[in-house]
């Protein structure tokens, strides 16, 4: 795989921002939230105080275990704001006490026989990419230890089935692992979230990921033909079709339960033949509002572009696309069958017909794209500056989007005043649109007080989400909801519904080894 994971931070070790990106992005905090931008040396791994395990595995096991202190700590925590300032403030007291590293479906279930008797909790990691602290290992007082399960050695393409645009992947694979072995096939799965580079099959699968592409198939449920997932009770495994009436859905199940029923070691995925055909164009609008009336016209044509992603005034400041003074929407389509100049002509068409200015190139499109993948390595330069940095995502209906946005940005821009006595930035993109409305994507920036971050951010950000739920929208669109934001089943789906997850969880793990993320409660 490469270099070590870092601890701390994104991506690989002595991987980060270029000196032209940290450029961009100190001109930012000095002009825009008047921080003195400056570097600081993140801890290492000498300067972080673990406390000893507290279990000990039978010796028999003791080969599926390390008690390295690089794998505590990098099993410790996620990559959200509230477990990067814990970790610059080199808090590791939530490490776990051992990281299991099984290599086979039944080391997995003898970890789980044993943590079941030993009163160990147990929580799946696939890569640490989770924002929304779906992994850190704090269990309070309810477990005498815990174990993060990492699955990077289930990390093969099983098998591939040509005829009929399908793969059985381990769960521990990743994204760019996947795309490889896939490619000499012609095949992808064509699902490309942010984190794609540091994320895995599994890790898609329980935190129901969203990727790159605007409409129609994007979400990991779309591509899940059947899943195989190992459990305290036995191994539960769906059967592989393409389509079935018989019921609800057993992968639905386990789609999206962040880790809290199982472990999932492997899925049969969909695939899409590799494209061939692509066409596109960007185009400049006043403002959001104006965008989003061309991203309406387009997405209710039955079109279906692969991409159509709108980033306002702000965020294309921020980001370096242009100079604040317009929003600007993104639009490509590809095809692995026909060309697309037919349904790009007719998007133009509607997207100019809605005030549209069309660029002569993709330069602002292709200045994005970069920033995007990007994005993730500038928090470990900002959270040592005192930089509160975070996002929140939902969806909403399209008769309501205008007055929710407005709710929304405003009383996101309010909280930041509450909490830090300094305005910040709040911007927008549209990550995904379907027919009855758009995903909005925010993001909010502020000048924080050492030693107050975390209590400023979760102002902010409870006061973000009472706001876009009061003004009709989701708390999430496609990422898990951990620690960090609430349970998701107790937040936003019927009381009944709890029960009936909390009666699922009880029969596949009576002994409540589970993803303190999802259900301490």
């Amino acid at each position: 795989m490469g270099e070590r994971l870092k601890f701390i931070g994104w991506g690989t070790e002595n991987s980060g921002l270029d000196e032209a990106e940290r450029n961009l992005l100190f001109g930012f905090l000095a002009d825009r939230l008047g921080i003195e931008p400056r570097l600081v040396a993140p801890p290492r791994l000498a300067d972080i105080g673990l406390s000893p395990s507290r279990v000990v595995p039978p010796a028999a096991m003791a080969h599926l275990f390390t008690t390295d202190p690089y794998e505590r700590c990098l099993h410790t925590y996620g990559k959200s704001y509230p477990e990067t300032v814990r970790a610059f403030a080199r808090d590791f007291a939530n490490a776990p006490d051992l990281v299991a590293i099984p290599a086979s479906e039944a080391d997995v279930t003898q970890v789980m026989e044993w943590a079941s008797g030993a009163n160990v909790a147990i929580i799946p990691f696939g890569c640490g990419s989770s924002v929304v602290g779906g992994v850190e290992p704090d269990i309070g007082d309810r477990y005498v230890g815990a174990v993060s399960l990492d699955l990077r050695r289930f990390d093969r393409m099983v098998e591939v089935d040509r005829s009929s645009r399908a793969a059985r992947i381990q769960g521990g694979m990743r994204g760019p692992a996947i795309e490889a072995a896939l490619k000499p096939h012609d095949l992808s799965i064509r699902h490309y979230p942010q984190s794609f580079e540091f994320s895995t099959l599994g890790g898609w699968i329980a935190t129901r990921s969203g990727g790159h592409f605007a409409t129609l198939y994007t979400h990991i449920d779309d591509f899940v033909q059947s899943t195989r997932t190992v459990t305290p009770q036995g191994t539960l495994e769906t059967r592989r079709l393409p389509g079935s009436g018989a019921g609800p859905s057993p992968d639905r199940l386990i789609i999206g339960s962040e880790g809290a029923l199982g472990v999932i070691t492997e899925a049969w995925m969909r695939l899409q033949d590799r494209p061939r055909f692509r066409g596109g164009a960007v185009f400049g609008f006043p403002d959001l509002f104006a965008a989003a009336r061309a991203v309406r016209a387009v997405v209710q044509s039955g079109l279906y572009p692969s991409n159509l992603r709108v980033i306002d005034n702000q965020e294309a400041g921020i980001y370096g696309v242009n100079d604040y003074q317009e929003t600007i929407l993104m639009l490509a389509f590809e095809s692995a069958d026909h060309p697309v100049e037919a349904w790009t002509k007719r998007a133009i068409e509607l997207i100019q017909d809605n005030g549209g200015r069309r660029h002569p190139d993709d330069s602002a499109a292709q200045a994005w794209r970069t920033a995007f993948i990007r994005m993730p390595y500038a928090r470990e330069l900002t959270v040592p500056l005192g930089v509160i940095n975070d996002t929140f995502e939902t969806a909403v209906t399209w008769d309501k989007f205008e007055e929710f946005h407005t709710a929304v940005s405003a009383a996101t821009a309010q909280a930041i005043e509450e909490a830090t006595g300094r305005p910040g930035t709040v911007s927008t993109r549209f990550t995904h649109v379907y027919p009855d409305g758009p995903a909005p994507y925010y993001t909010f920036n502020a000048q924080g007080t050492p030693g107050r971050l975390i209590e400023q951010w979760r102002h902010i950000k409870t006061r973000a989400s009472d706001a876009l739920i009061t003004a009709g929208g989701t708390i999430t669109h496609h990422h898990a909801v951990g620690r960090d934001h609430m349970p998701w089943y107790r937040l936003q789906r019927p009381a009944l519904f709890g029960k009936t997850f909390d009666a699922a969880k009880s029969v596949l793990d009576p002994a409540r080894i589970l993803n303190p993320g999802v259900l301490a409660d």
